[in-house]
């Protein structure tokens, strides 16, 4: 028996046991070209890009503005400890950058939300490769404890980020 190695492997077996499965995406990639309704990204030529729409283009939200919209992320992102009260602003700060510049690449790549709430802050996320990838940014650059967990049947991720001192 021939022994799989490789992406193809784990991409086939993400298939074989349901993972990958989105509500939010489509099941096929749709024929033609797409336009968002809300944010204007454009679907074409099988993937999502801030550039202009080809005529013809049919008008839909996209996966991410419908996420929004619904108030349903797929990832979530715990800031807390003494050092994020200190430096809550620095550190918000550094979470915008982080979308910014994964939403420059990648249109379906947001924030949905900074909530405040006792002793820290909850973001959200439309991605739960944001949310990974917030948490490695904080990580890299103040330090800290980070924990991530992931719940492949429900598409999402729980990234937990603290800091004890400041």
């Amino acid at each position: 028996m021939r022994r799989e190695r490789g992406p193809y492997r784990y991409r086939r077996l993400q298939v074989l046991e349901g993972y990958g499965n989105d509500a939010y995406r489509a099941a096929r990639k749709p024929a033609g070209a797409i336009q968002c309704t809300r944010c204007g990204a454009v679907f074409h030529k099988g993937r999502w890009s801030w550039r202009a729409a080809p005529p013809g283009a049919k008008k839909q939200r996209c996966p991410a503005c419908r996420r929004i919209d619904e108030r349903f992320p797929a990832g979530y992102v715990r800031l807390s400890g003494e050092f994020f009260e200190a430096r809550r602003d620095e550190v918000l700060a550094r979470v915008r950058h982080c979308e910014t510049q994964e939403k420059a690449e990648h249109p379906l790549e947001r924030i949905i939300a900074v909530e405040n709430d006792g002793g820290g802050a909850l973001v959200t996320t439309t991605s739960g490769h944001l949310a990974r990838l917030v948490g490695h940014a904080l990580k890299s650059a103040f330090g800290g404890r980070l924990s991530i967990t992931y719940n492949r049947q429900d598409n999402l991720a729980r990234v937990r980020w603290q800091r004890a001192s400041a």
